[in-house]
């Protein structure tokens, strides 16, 4: 555990996060994340963050080194998608029982598994995560994946982060920690470009970023690896050829952006795909970091003719919507870059934000939302049910925007809801993406069931006639003989 105690407070001490440079040596070492309550849903472990980042690369063999608990349905995990490969789906553990614990049998079946899976399936790449149980009884996972990698001719990666090392975000960047250490470099490509880049941070669910690359193959901008969306391991090993990076969500890989900087040269920026205005600036700053590392100036006016094609189609469409949905009442109940981007991407077409979750956001995704909505009072840390609910059943807001765990939430106060986080069925990037929020928000205010629902009851507001009375005095007497019945019968069998 030495050596993931120093990877950990190497995450911890972050140069490129603002909130970590004001802080004192002391308060820097203590890093970000609040240490999680034994017992208690803390909401995702590091195990859980660093499955979440690596599992979307596709055609590699994830393994977890546990009991079977540990492992979850990895079938439709996250929403990710994959234009190929569907190893990734596949759920693979090593199953360790009481006895293999006791006998110390862990790493003798770590290594059988690794065999199996490269005789069965033959995957470029075997990622063997650690977890709970085998980080607690010392199974040296890093040794065998040595191993095993010289035995068997393929990558085997090590993904040291168990479940008690923290919360879901520090395993988010341990993940991006095992990359950079096992992965991105060990493979040169012989087809680099002036017009490569990386995707970071983007995980393609329900397959939005499809929506994005093609607006980048117009340009003649090639994706060298999107980490890790729809990824490819041969893509991630050669990623360090890219020559300009974007970063889509700071809050799980930023460690991956700074330090890919410092040693490959590889700049980047923050962006989003989410919003019209915020496709075309991501794309701008695609175009002119490229140029900055070399690339010829003309695809800046490239950049420009493609943004006035691709905004004028999308605000004409837009415009069905406008007089539908201008001035309705939006709450977001998300966090991280969609705290801001969705923000502003609806404030476009004029809904009001009544509030923005905050939770899981960077220091430069809050001082974004202040920017855009230029009212502090409208951010909240975090927000119990039943205030969700008061503000809801008050019809503080025409619709809710949030992730699956708050859905009951909206249908009691019968509000409309639509589902943003990963488990949504509509991409929302780009500008076709955009279009499809917008047209999914309409539907779910303007669907019929809500006008039924909000009406009373018939038996809470029609008085009771002569015929119901009966019906009522009637089925007393026939509840009252019942008890009866069944009290006598039990009476019976109690004698016996």
């Amino acid at each position: 555990m030495t050596s993931l105690s120093a990877k950990i407070q190497d995450v911890f001490d972050e140069p490129a996060c603002d909130t970590n440079r004001g802080k004192d040596a002391k308060a820097r070492k203590q890093g970000c994340s609040k240490p999680l309550t034994p017992g208690a849903a803390a909401g995702g472990c590091a195990f859980d963050g660093a499955k979440i980042v690596l599992q979307p690369i596709t055609d590699v063999a994830h393994l977890v080194h546990a009991p079977l608990a540990c492992e979850g349905n990895s079938w439709d995990n996250r929403g990710a998608a994959s234009s190929g490969p569907t190893l990734w789906r596949t759920s693979f553990t090593t199953d360790l029982t009481e006895l293999d614990v006791v006998m110390g049998q862990g790493e003798r079946k770590l290594f059988r598994a690794i065999r199996e899976i490269k005789d069965t399936y033959a995957p470029p790449a075997v990622f063997v995560y650690s977890t709970c149980v085998t980080a607690l009884i010392g199974d040296d996972i890093e040794a065998v994946c040595k191993r095993a990698a010289e035995k068997f001719g393929l990558a085997v990666v090590p993904i040291n982060a168990p479940g008690l090392a923290g919360s879901k975000n520090l395993g988010n960047k341990l993940a991006a920690e095992a990359l950079l250490d096992h992965v991105i470099g060990t493979v040169e490509p012989d087809d680099a470009r002036p017009y490569d880049i990386n995707i970071l941070g983007e995980f393609n669910l329900s397959g939005e970023f499809w929506l994005v690359k093609p607006l980048l193959d117009r340009l003649g901008i090639r994706v060298r690896a999107c980490i890790p969306g729809d990824a490819r391991y041969i893509d991630v090993a050669s990623a360090h050829r890219a020559r300009a990076a974007m970063m889509v969500c700071s809050s799980a890989l930023i460690n991956l952006a700074r330090k890919m900087e410092e040693r490959w040269d590889i700049p980047f920026f923050e962006g989003s795909f989410y919003g019209i205005t915020d496709t075309s600036e991501a794309l701008r700053n695609i175009a002119e970091l490229l140029v900055k590392k070399g690339a010829d100036a003309e695809i800046l006016d490239r950049t420009e003719t493609l943004i006035a094609e691709q905004e004028a189609i999308a605000w004409k469409k837009l415009e069905a919507y406008r007089r539908r949905l201008q001035g309705k009442r939006v709450l977001l109940n998300t966090g991280g870059v969609k705290s801001w981007s969705v923000v502003h991407a609806l404030m476009e077409i004029g809904m009001e934000i009544v509030g923005t979750s905050v939770k899981k956001s960077t220091v430069e995704d809050k001082e974004r939302i202040k920017r855009i909505l230029k009212d502090e009072n409208h951010m909240f840390e975090q927000m119990a049910a039943r205030d969700l609910y008061a503000m809801l059943s008050k019809h503080k807001a025409d619709i809710m925007l949030s992730g699956g765990r708050t859905q009951f939430v909206a249908l009691k106060a019968k509000t409309p809801w639509l589902d943003i986080n990963q488990e949504r069925q509509h991409p929302y990037a780009g500008y076709d993406g955009m279009v499809e929020l917008v047209r999914q928000i309409d539907l779910a205010i303007h669907n019929p069931i809500w006008g039924q629902v909000r009406e009373p009851a018939p038996w809470d507001c029609q008085p009771a006639g002569e015929d119901d009375l009966a019906s009522r005095k009637n089925g007393t007497a026939t509840v009252n003989a019942f008890n009866e019945f069944a009290g006598a019968t039990a009476h019976r069998f109690s004698d016996r």
